[in-house]
């Protein structure tokens, strides 16, 4: 088997796994990601073990087959199935089409202290439920925010634009589709990491992979007894450089032939290059060689992009809204934030949800939104149920199909409709019917389980009433409020744990909420 054959075998697996984990959150018609989800996410490493720490699935060892397969051959999670490793591999491939340099690449020292921290603290802070750094550091969920809040408006956009313009000719192929309004802050840190990472991978290959990414750094000390590594022939080699003008982990060390496998991801390009067969790919011992001594000039440190900030708006209004006198309304008080169906209780959310957005690009009403300060600093980016921009579908279940890490669990339609996220709230003080004397009804006419009743009230007005003992949260009351937030006149207090909501009685009509347009 020659290696440029092996090289190339890598490159489409790395491309397949690149286009199927994409594809996952481009999947703006949910055609198939709710039933592929669980096989195209089976090896993503941080996924599977923060599941096989919480819920025991077959899906939970796909972390265990990247450890033996990291045993035998080492890093080929991070070239080939890594989808974050892949993006800076494109990143590379451009700067080196774009260079006119010979060798492009140039033996580097490690960052040995920088990586072995960040790998410590993500373990420290992991065991104690606190896995705030691993949302931030961890490759695929770094990954799926990217794709989710950068590229995945831009897809929905154009599909929107795209149906609009077919429709005008009678051709209904396409459908507009809803798009994601993330917070501006959780876009301007997607696109931070993305130039970031963009940056560093243009200039330093996979400097990231190297210096930052917890999973990385524990790939890489495995490397070091791996069966099977690359080595140097030295009754061959010519040291004629051409491994190090190619090696995008910019470990391989031609004066003292030597490679450190801990920074090594297993792309096979030195194999491939190498004109003298002197690179094998073996699990022979290599032999000891006297170093020597080398002069290494001052390099360039590289730039990292931190902290870009970007002017965004999160929604344009369609008209300008009069100013409305605030002063005698209620704000909302909520005693918790309110977790996604399956989620259990906030305080289990958290430690296992890694934030990677696939959730929030698979919600139909864009209900689930990447929190800000809801959780606290312990449940940055990890999805909420934001009222504001939808509600729950009372038959959907699509978060816990996809979510990978279990963090969200897979539950029946029966136990979704009986579950209790949160308790409506009816603030009198704050409703239309009560301040302006005027008829509403609107989140009576929207609760699919009718826990919200319109009761008499003053002459011909009704006003609502809350029953909270069938009341699922699922927010179809508080979305359609005219009042706008942080005064809705209903609104859902999360519980810190899912309870059980009473089943309304049979005669009660129970459905999904009709989503049309409000006139006020």
């Amino acid at each position: 088997m020659t290696y440029k054959v092996l090289k190339k075998t890598r490159v489409i697996i790395a491309l397949l796994f690149f286009v199927l984990t994409t594809s996952l959150f481009l999947d703006i018609y949910e055609k198939y990601a709710n039933e592929t989800v669980n096989e195209i996410l089976f090896l993503q490493f941080i996924p599977s073990l923060l599941t096989f720490v919480k819920v025991l699935t077959w899906s939970s060892v796909g972390f265990i087959v990247v450890l033996v397969a990291n045993y035998f051959i080492g890093r080929i999670y991070c070239s080939a199935i890594c989808p974050f490793g892949i993006l800076q591999d494109v990143f590379s491939f451009i700067a080196r089409k774009r260079s006119k340099k010979k060798l492009f690449y140039k033996k580097k020292k490690g960052y040995p202290i920088l990586r072995y921290s960040i790998l410590g603290l993500s373990v420290i802070t992991l065991l104690f439920g606190f896995n705030l750094l691993i949302t931030l550091t961890d490759p695929y969920s770094n990954f799926g925010r990217i794709i989710t809040y950068l590229i995945r408006p831009i897809v929905v956009g154009v599909n929107n634009l795209s149906a609009l313009a077919l429709h005008k000719f009678e051709i209904y192929s396409l459908n507009p589709v809803k798009l994601i309004a993330a917070p501006w802050f959780v876009i301007a840190f997607s696109l931070a990491i993305l130039l970031t990472v963009a940056y560093m991978s243009y200039k330093r290959g996979r400097l990231f992979c190297n210096s930052i990414c917890p999973v990385g750094s524990l790939l890489g000390l495995i490397s070091k007894v791996s069966l099977f590594k690359i080595q140097f022939d030295s009754s061959k080699c010519t040291k004629c450089g051409s491994c190090i003008g190619v090696c995008k982990s910019e470990c391989i060390d031609v004066k003292n032939m030597k490679v450190d496998h801990s920074r090594c991801v297993d792309c096979f390009n030195c194999l491939d290059v190498c004109p003298d067969s002197a690179l094998d790919l073996t699990s022979r011992k290599a032999p000891e060689l006297k170093p020597v001594e080398q002069t290494e000039g001052n390099s360039r440190r590289t730039a990292i992009v931190t902290g870009l900030g970007m002017l965004l708006g999160q929604k344009v209004l369609a008209d300008i809204k009069k100013p409305v006198d605030t002063s005698k309304l209620l704000i909302n008080e909520k005693d918790h934030p309110v977790a996604p169906p399956g989620a259990i209780g906030i305080s289990r959310f958290n430690e296992i949800c890694t934030g990677c957005g696939l959730c929030v690009a698979a919600c139909p009403t864009q209900v689930l939104q990447p929190a800000t300060t809801q959780y606290g600093l312990k449940g940055f980016m990890q999805p909420h149920m934001d009222y504001i921009s939808g509600y729950c579908n009372f038959d959907c279940r699509g978060c816990g199909k996809v979510c990978p890490t279990g963090a969200i669990k897979e539950i029946s339609i029966e136990e979704k409709q009986l579950t209790q996220l949160g308790k409506a709230v009816f603030v009198k003080e704050n409703c239309v019917v009560y301040t302006d004397g005027t008829d509403c009804g609107a989140c009576s006419e929207h609760c699919p389980t009718k826990a919200v009743d319109m009761v008499p009230y003053e002459g011909k007005l009704l006003i609502p009433e809350v029953n909270q003992d069938i009341c699922i949260g699922c927010g179809a009351c508080e979305h359609p409020c005219p009042v706008d937030a942080p005064y809705k006149a209903i609104y859902v207090n999360g519980n810190a744990v899912h309870q059980a909501a009473e089943k309304p009685k049979e005669e009660e009509s129970i459905g999904t909420p009709v989503e049309e347009d409000f006139p006020f």
